[in-house]
């Protein structure tokens, strides 16, 4: 499905997404610290895999995402965010 498919007032809505998709990102990695700091069990372990999905989709070092999540402490993610929004 081409841009064509799509009106212009949705083509800007879809660039505009796509714009601002790092802000986005770190947003939700913002969120998820939070909800890491409440989950447990199963959520808890959800949680990380969204955390490594997102941050790979910002370009982390692979070897930066194994670290964070292995450590399993949202203190370590929270301080990469902080970093990340640093850079952006």
């Amino acid at each position: 499905m081409g841009m064509e498919d799509f009106s212009r007032h949705q083509q800007g809505i879809i660039k505009r997404y796509y714009s601002n998709q790092d802000q986005i990102l770190l947003q939700k990695l913002g969120e998820l610290v939070g909800d890491l700091f409440l989950a447990e069990g199963k959520k808890r372990g959800k949680s990380w895999q969204s955390v490594a999905a997102a941050l790979q989709k910002l370009g982390v070092p692979q070897s930066r995402i194994d670290h964070v999540v292995a450590s399993d402490d949202p203190q370590l993610l929270a301080k990469l965010v902080t970093e990340l929004q640093e850079k952006k």
